[in-house]
């Protein structure tokens, strides 16, 4: 099972699709690592710089309807080469978030106003998310403060994570 913790990436912005996550133009690699280099980088944000930005984060906290867009499975393994193995966001395109479970990665969903909150609180720090899947607690550290989020994800996306994706749980089940 993937390590679900480390320094956040915040990307205060709704509707981020999977053309953002991983140009088109990337989708002709053969290998994973090629897409490495090139994850966010036509993500336009203020203040955002994916070169810098990226570097050494492992979760990206975020608004709604990520992921949105095509369905290609590319946008979560380009999270992946990177490190970045949770997504929290209020709501999720629909394939991007079992692409996620099926690559054994988190696709966490929490109520907008919890979003928001998150952003208010720690959004302009260094802060650091540590995720427990089997007690589904999401544990926010920042210098100053800590926060305890609870969340809900279906016992069969839990199996998912357990096992490490969709082909490891089908090789294990069936």
């Amino acid at each position: 099972m993937k390590e679900f913790k480390g320094n956040v990436l915040f990307l205060d912005r709704s509707d981020i699709n999977t053309d953002e996550i991983i140009p088109a133009k990337y989708l002709t690699e053969i290998e994973k690592a090629a897409m490495k280099p090139h994850l966010l980088e036509d993500l336009q944000l203020d203040g955002f710089h994916p070169k810098a930005d990226i570097k050494e984060k492992a979760v990206i906290v975020t608004q709604d309807n990520f992921g949105c867009g095509s369905s290609r499975e590319h946008a979560p393994w380009a999270l992946e080469e990177n490190g970045i193995y949770v997504v929290i966001a209020s709501s999720f395109a629909r394939i991007f978030r079992q692409n996620m479970f099926n690559c054994g990665m988190l696709a966490i969903e929490l109520s907008k106003d919890r979003i928001n909150t998150i952003f208010k609180e720690f959004g302009k720090s260094n802060v650091q998310i540590a995720v427990d899947v089997e007690t589904s607690v999401i544990m926010i550290q920042s210098k100053d403060q800590t926060k305890k989020i609870e969340f809900q994800i279906s016992e069969f996306d839990r199996a998912l994570i357990k096992t490490g994706g969709w082909v490891e749980y089908a090789d294990k089940h069936y």
